[in-house]
């Protein structure tokens, strides 16, 4: 692979990706580093194909395009203009509306949207790195306050259970999940996907987290005392989150999705180099995802 960028500016983007092909000819080298294999009959060699890029198989003369079977699968638009998209949503500290790129880009607000959404996806988490040490875990409710619903009842907000890796005296990494409730069958299978059997885990007293001792042996639970007197770092980085949150989306309805995209930025805020081309490996890994499937 070439040289990894090194804080990427607005001006060397540009004079790396000047155009299209240099865009494809970038996800092609991203693509197959590690040597082309056929997606249909899993032949290792090939010769070129109809367009800059593509690679045909010698074998069953599948020709597969740099783009196909990656989030960039069938972009109806330019593909300059979708790594800009990238670049400006992986590279801006609090992110970018899906107005403010359409501004930028001179693409409709729903197309920028839509293709933020795939963008998002790749953000998700692999669950290749629980946390581990001091990790606090609490659930919350996110969402406008309904007519006729008092406090913390449902309505048509949305339940998080919340996890944060202490570090010194800050926080390292964070992760969040949309629930359907707070019951021990779902806080448990959001730890086990996201802490180590060997963590210090703190939570409150709530009813869900009890009897985990066998998953988690380091497992307390702890009052959580007036305004999270004993929660403090845990409820600072969930007002953090939902104060993002009003001023970046105005919403709840695709919140798994904000969830993904604010927990992979605050998770890198340290990573000062290669955080464009982090999330374009993400993108090339991850299979196509629909418009069917982001509106479902």
């Amino acid at each position: 692979m070439e040289k990894r960028f090194k804080s990427l500016s607005i001006f060397e983007f540009q004079a790396k990706f000047p155009d299209d092909l240099s865009c494809i000819k970038y996800l092609s080298d991203l693509k197959w580093e590690d040597g082309y294999s056929c997606r249909k009959c899993a032949h290792t060699h090939y010769c070129k194909g109809n367009r800059a890029y593509d690679r045909q198989c010698t074998h069953c003369r599948y020709i597969e395009s740099a783009t196909a079977g990656t989030l960039f699968h069938d972009c109806k638009f330019s593909i300059l203009k979708a790594f800009y998209i990238i670049f400006y949503v992986s590279t801006n500290k609090n992110g970018i509306s899906s107005t403010e790129l359409s501004r930028k880009l001179e693409l409709r607000q729903k197309t920028c949207w839509l293709f933020k959404q795939k963008a998002m996806k790749a953000m998700e988490s692999s669950g290749e790195f629980p946390m581990e040490g001091k990790v606090d875990v609490d659930e919350t409710y996110i969402g406008g306050q309904d007519d006729g619903i008092i406090g913390r009842k449902g309505g048509n907000k949305k339940i998080v259970v919340l996890g944060i890796e202490k570090q010194g005296k800050g926080v390292s990494r964070m992760y969040a999940k949309v629930i359907d409730s707070a019951s021990k069958e779902n806080l448990k299978a959001f730890m086990q996907h996201h802490i180590k059997k060997e963590a210090l885990v703190r939570t409150d007293k709530w009813a869900g987290y009890k009897g985990m001792e066998k998953e988690f042996p380091n497992i307390i639970q702890e009052k959580s005392e007036k305004k999270g007197k004993n929660f403090i770092q845990l409820h600072r980085c969930i007002m953090m989150f939902k104060a993002w949150l009003r001023g970046a989306h105005h919403s709840v309805r695709h919140l798994q999705s904000y969830i993904n995209e604010y927990t992979y930025r605050f998770n890198r805020h340290k990573m000062k180099e290669g955080i464009f081309e982090n999330l374009m490996n993400r993108m090339i890994k991850k299979p196509p995802h629909t418009y069917k499937m982001i509106i479902n």
